[in-house]
């Protein structure tokens, strides 16, 4: 009886159960929300499902059609009402805008949602927990409610969301904010834009008497049943092909060893071989056999030369000696002119000289970092030109990163989670002394031409007119601004603003981007962020000069006030616009007295050195001051005619222009004075022989030499002219125009100060005081210390075997230098670039240190895409249905792989935000039933007045031909919202170019942000990976699309920098070896050897420079140009004295030469500019301790040693024979010299040096 009993009251309750699992939680709207102020709390009601109203039956069931597509219910019997079908259509429009994107995602969220809001079997899987009365009779609000669902529905859901792409975050951010590791449950427990709280409980089993929901869902590979594709790959990771990361080649090496070192130690070690093994067996052959037989033979190893006097000499010959003698004539007649005519010569000098500098009142120096370093014909100059014409140039930023010295933590409690630790930088007094510090900013008043300017007169306003604020990148504008704010909840909404920045919106009226205002996190936590970034941008003014005046007026008092600024619990790292500029030229100014007290030295040395003192007494007489102040004078007048005359033709002049040519310059115009000087301190005047024909045969003998190495160094540099660089190429204009016309005026003016000086001397008269004049005492006539120290000590030191150790030490560095030439790192470090005590540098190391964002790069596509038709579209969008290698997709695949890329972020893209906000789901486009025109979301009653812009058209997926165009300038101009928060106002107004009259779309740029690059290969290698990755892109689409970055146009250079260099180099080696044939009597031998040396001499200074931390650069590359031609001084004047000795042997001949030119060379550069250079290294300036100090050092030091150690060593070995036809030419001089017939000694030419 009992059995049957309990089996009766089962059977009652079976009924019961049915019943519940058919009747409703709610139905209808009833009071507001004070959660959410625009949305209604549902009424309790658990009765039977109701039938859609009849006379809404028609908006009814299309709204339940689109938003619930799939669902039937028979006869549509349903818990909700138009009025929450409405809620529905604009909660799900809002989710459509984070998640739409992705259908699959979408399906399964629609689905949770239409089961929440409509199912008729509510009772089954919903609870309601909390009521509160409404105001009209019988209704109750229901205020809180249980969800029971499926631990398979919410895991499917949440996998099919979570890689859904929310403008440059995750859309998973949203649902779960300031949550490190989300989970279903903490994605479901977001009760979001509810108008109550939402308590989910997940299960697969039933709890409670409740059966969870546990629909079926779609991954996001799947393709739905309506016909949708899967998600795409930017969204669903798992119809992604895996990205590839291209394997990067192995170190080149062998055994394990570098590759370079390898080969250059065995090639090495092979030379050695060779060489030693030759030496050998010639040594052995002279002791062993006919030693005269070799000598015949001109065998380069041989010591003797038994050249016979009288055998007729060759054609090439003769062609030399003819081409020397009528040089030596020439420049004998001028000499002896311009001793005759000085006041005539250096009237005529003075003139021409004034005439020219008067150019500098036109002089115009360039300044700005692009000018310089980047071509206007250069692709990234070109590109640059491109964006900032239809896009308008990239803004200016002015930059705070803010720490902190304070150790303080704060933990927020968490009741969905784990607690959320935040840094001191995140302390509220703290927080409060940066937001005062930002808006004293804001609040900085400067003055331009008698006008006041503030920052909203220059900043940038995306939404203006409508909305002028400036637009501020800090979390401070999470607050919008406000210290009130602050107080309280200030963590709470921090995380949640960092998740949905788009809900957010700051003042200006667009989202603030977490990665731009923190530094110091890491991955996407936030919290731990250590630093906070306050970024104001700046209107950029490239064609305005009185507009940007006011914005570098402005960035003038920022830099100013916060230079100023003090407070001990903040650090505060800066940089303006112009900061990097204005520090430059401190940088110059402040080395001005560097410069002077270098060449000041150089100068000292000079007077001092250029005098042959023959005794104390004598010392006013025998000094040659006014003589050496004349030709620093000539030196510095040849720099200003250069300058003078490229400013007539309007060149502008750079920096390094004015810091480096007078340097350069100097070099090359002190040693031609050394060399005339002494040639004639060693000169002894003939009989009968007045002074101006003794100048005028000694210049004859010298004047070949100085045109060899001037004309030579001219020639260098104006074929460095030819460079890409802009500072390069000024560079080297503005050199060897100078160095031509010092050359010019010290074969004329100097040769008469030259003369005015002896006779100066002569007559017993006092240097500069010259009214004053001692009794008659000319002294004893001796040679210099340093000339007898290289005659009778140096020069015979380099025999025997001391050759064979020069050869071996100065090859060996040569292969040393060629082992580490591809290890020398390409680029400069920027902060090289600003003294060391400039606010720059703090900045840059700050800049490292803590952010997380890199640049901007935009991949601009050209104009001509038709982007109205569908194929168009799937070409450049990321979304459903896009192709794989779009341009969208291309871009996000790179980042997946941002290691090898340096592409950190997929990129915002106006196209799919135009495509989702003109979706039917979303409540974005819309338009007047009435006028046809746009009708924004915050239109009020809008869907009694406006109708969604598709289905006002035929279309219902994606607008194509007039419609893309009709809704295009609509989504350009809409101002983003909360409800609508893809308004394309404050993103994309610039990113498209439309049209005159929006007849068709121009240029558009997609932006994304490349990694974090800290130095020069970082920057390089982003660049090279992103020209790639467009020139994929642009096969792909098969329209033009390039990469456009701010920092592109400085970073190009060094793509082909080492090309560039190998290239000038060589090409200038050439020109060296071609003047040298033709100046050195045609002397092939001797111009090879010549250039051999001047080669052995740069690859060594590359060695140099990857010694001592030296990248190739601009900077580095005018150097080595400028060493270039260098050498030629340390060079030339050797070898044209060895091609002239008429002694018998190589040995002697080398010998001869060191003794005679090795003096002039010595002193005349080595020692001139050694005590100059050494004064660099006390420079504040980094570029002149690294760039100038060191290089210059290595140059001086590198030629001195080849030109006056290793070159008479290999001429000794390997020089040309000697000319006969110059042997025959020099015995008849001598003839001559000793007859008794004064005008024949007139005008032959002199003795050779």
């Amino acid at each position: 009886m009992i059995g049957t009993n309990y089996l009766f009251v089962l059977f009652l309750l079976i009924p019961l159960a049915v019943v519940r699992a058919q009747h409703c939680v709610w139905y209808g709207e009833c009071g507001e929300s004070p959660i959410n102020e625009e949305m209604k709390y549902n009424c309790h009601y658990t009765g039977p499902p109701k039938p859609l109203p009849s006379k809404a039956g028609g908006e009814a069931n299309a709204l339940l059609k689109k938003l619930c597509p799939g669902y039937d219910y028979g006869e549509r019997h349903l818990c909700c009402d138009v009025a929450q079908l409405r809620s529905l259509e604009s909660n799900l429009a809002t989710l459509h805008s984070v998640v739409g994107r992705c259908p699959a995602c979408m399906f399964n969220m629609m689905n949770m949602f239409c089961e929440l809001t409509c199912s008729p079997r509510q009772s089954h899987f919903m609870n309601a927990t909390k009521f509160t009365p409404e105001a009209e009779p019988d209704k109750t609000n229901v205020v809180e409610l249980q969800y029971y669902i499926g631990q398979t529905f919410a895991n499917a859901l949440f996998d099919s969301c979570k890689d859904v792409h929310y403008f440059d975050s995750k859309a998973m951010e949203i649902f779960c904010p300031g949550v490190k590791d989300c989970r279903p449950i903490d994605m479901f427990a977001e009760s979001g834009h509810a108008p109550f709280p939402i308590q989910p409980i997940l299960s697969d089993v039933p709890v409670s008497g409740f059966n969870p929901m546990n629909n079926k869902t779609f991954t996001c590979a799947e393709h739905l049943e309506d016909g949708l594709g899967p998600c795409s790959c930017q969204d669903c990771p798992d119809v992604c092909p895996k990205p590839v990361t291209p394997d990067l080649p192995p170190p080149w090496t062998i055994f394990g060893i570098d590759a370079m070192f390898v080969i250059m130690c065995i090639s090495y070690v092979a030379f050695l071989f060779v060489f030693i093994a030759t030496a050998v067996a010639a040594w052995r052959y002279r002791q062993t056999s006919d030693y005269g037989t070799m000598l015949d033979r001109n065998n380069p190893l041989s010591l003797k030369n038994n050249d016979n006097p009288d055998q007729v000499a060759s054609r090439w010959e003769m062609l030399g000696e003819r081409f020397e003698n009528a040089m030596r004539l020439f420049f004998t007649a001028w000499g002896s002119f311009c001793v005759r005519r000085p006041l005539l010569v250096t009237l005529t000098t003075l003139v021409m000289v004034a005439a020219a500098s008067l150019g500098l009142v036109h002089m115009h120096i360039i300044t700005d970092p692009v000018e310089l370093w980047s071509s206007p014909d250069s692709r990234a100059r070109q590109e640059k030109d491109f964006f900032d014409s239809h896009f308008g140039p990239f803004f200016r930023i002015e930059h705070l990163i803010i720490t902190t010295p304070l150790d303080s933590t704060f933990v927020l409690k968490s009741d969905k989670g784990p607690d959320v630790p935040f840094g001191a930088i995140f302390d509220k007094s703290v927080l409060q002394q940066v937001l005062d510090l930002q808006l004293e900013i804001e609040g900085l008043v400067a003055e331009y031409v008698g006008q006041n300017v503030t920052l909203k007169d220059i900043c940038m306003s995306p939404l203006a007119p409508h909305n002028d604020n400036c637009a501020i990148f800090s979390v401070f504008n999470y607050f919008q601004n406000n210290p009130a704010n602050l107080l309280d909840g200030f963590h709470k909404k921090f995380l949640k603003c960092t998740a949905n920045p788009l809900g957010c919106l700051g003042t200006y009226g667009g989202p603030v981007f977490p990665h731009l205002a923190l530094g110091g996190y890491d991955g996407q936590n936030y919290n731990n962020a250590t630093a906070l970034v306050i970024m104001f941008p700046v209107n950029n003014y490239h064609n305005d000069t009185v507009k940007l005046g006011r914005a570098k007026a402005w960035e003038e008092e920022f830099v100013r006030f916060l230079k100023s600024y003090s407070n001990p619990d903040l650090n505060i790292a800066f940089n303006a616009e112009r900061s990097i500029e204005d520090e430059i030229d401190r940088q110059s100014h402040s080395d001005v007295s560097t410069i002077a007290l270098s060449n000041g030295i150089m100068l000292m040395y000079i007077s001092l050195a250029l005098g042959h003192i023959h005794s104390l007494r004598r010392l006013l007489v025998d000094s040659k001051i006014s003589l050496a102040i004349a030709g620093v004078l000539i030196v510095l007048t040849s720099v200003a005619c250069s300058l003078g005359l490229f400013s007539y033709a309007g060149v502008p002049l750079t920096l390094i222009v004015i810091e480096v040519i007078p340097f350069l310059v100097l070099t090359v115009g002190v040693d031609n004075i050394f060399i005339l000087v002494q040639a004639y301190q060693r000169d002894e005047r003939r009989e009968r022989e007045e002074l101006h024909e003794q100048i005028g045969r000694i210049l004859g003998d010298v004047a070949p030499t100085m045109l060899l190495c001037s004309l030579s160094e001219t020639v260098v540099f104006f074929l460095g002219s030819m460079s890409n660089i802009p500072a390069v190429r000024t560079f080297s204009m503005f050199s060897g125009l100078a160095i031509f016309i010092n050359l010019l005026m010290q074969f004329s003016c100097f040769v008469s100060l030259l003369g005015l000086d002896v006779r100066r001397h002569e007559d017993n008269r006092l240097d500069i005081i010259c009214c004053v004049k001692l009794p008659e005492d000319q002294g004893e006539k001796t040679d210099g210390f340093l000339f007898r120290f290289f005659k009778r000590k140096y020069a015979p030191f380099i025999r025997e075997w001391v050759r064979p150790v020069v050869v071996a030490t100065f090859v060996g560095l040569t292969f040393f230098s060629i082992a580490v030439v591809n290890k020398v790192e390409i680029g400069m470090d920027q902060r090289l670039a600003v003294p060391d005590d400039s606010h720059v540098l703090q900045y840059f190391n700050n800049l490292s240190m803590y952010l997380h964002a890199g640049p901007p790069v935009y991949f601009v596509v050209e104009e001509g895409l038709n982007y109205s038709s569908v194929e168009g579209q799937k070409t450049v969008c990321g979304g459903v249905g896009c192709s794989n290698n779009s341009l969208v997709m291309q871009i996000h695949s790179a980042s997946r792989i941002s290691d090898y890329t340096d592409i950190a972020s997929t990129p915002v893209s106006w196209i799919d935000d135009y495509l989702d906000w003109v979706h039917p789901t979303s409540e974005c486009c819309n338009v007047f039933t009435s006028t046809d025109a746009f009708c924004s979301s915050s239109v009020p009653n809008r869907y009694e007045q406006c109708v969604n812009c598709l289905e006002s058209t035929a279309r219902k997926i994606r607008p194509e031909g007039e419609d893309f165009m009709r809704f295009l300038p609509m989504f350009l101009s809409d101002i983003p919202t909360d409800r609508c928060p893809k308004g394309g106002s404050a993103l994309y107004s610039a990113a498209v170019d439309l049209r005159p009259n929006n007849t068709g779309i121009g240029a558009t740029h997609f932006m994304a942000y490349h990694t974090v690059l800290k130095d020069s290969p970082d920057f390089i290698h982003a660049l090279r990976t992103a020209r790639a990755l467009a020139d994929n892109i642009t096969q792909a689409v098969g329209h033009k699309v390039f990469p456009y970055s701010v920092c592109y146009v400085f970073y190009e250079q060094y793509l082909t920098m080492a090309r560039d260099t190998a290239a000038s180099l060589c090409v200038s080696l050439l020109a060296i070896f071609v003047v040298s044939v033709v100046l050195l009597g045609f002397e092939l031998l001797a111009a090879a050897l010549v250039t051999l040396t001047i080669a052995m001499i740069l690859l060594d200074m590359v060695g140099v420079m990857w010694l001592w931390g030296i990248g190739l650069n601009a900077v580095s590359l005018v150097n080595l140009v400028m060493s270039c031609g260098i050498s030629v001084e340390f060079c030339g004047h050797v070898a044209r004295a060895f091609s002239q000795s008429t002694r018998s042997t190589r040995v002697e001949r080398a010998e001869e030469a060191l003794a005679g030119m090795g003096t002039s060379v010595f002193t005349g550069i080595t020692l001139a500019k050694f005590g100059g250079i050494l004064v660099l290294a006390m420079s504040k300036s980094k570029i002149f301790q690294i760039f100038y100090f060191r290089m210059y050092l290595a140059i001086v030091l590198l030629g001195a040693a080849h030109g006056l150690v290793f070159l008479p060593v290999l001429l000794s070995y390997a020089g040309p024979s000697m000319n006969r036809a110059k042997r025959l030419a020099a015995d008849r001089r001598r003839t001559r010299s000793t007859a008794p017939d004064t005008e024949l000694a007139v005008t032959a030419a002199g003795e050779s040096v």
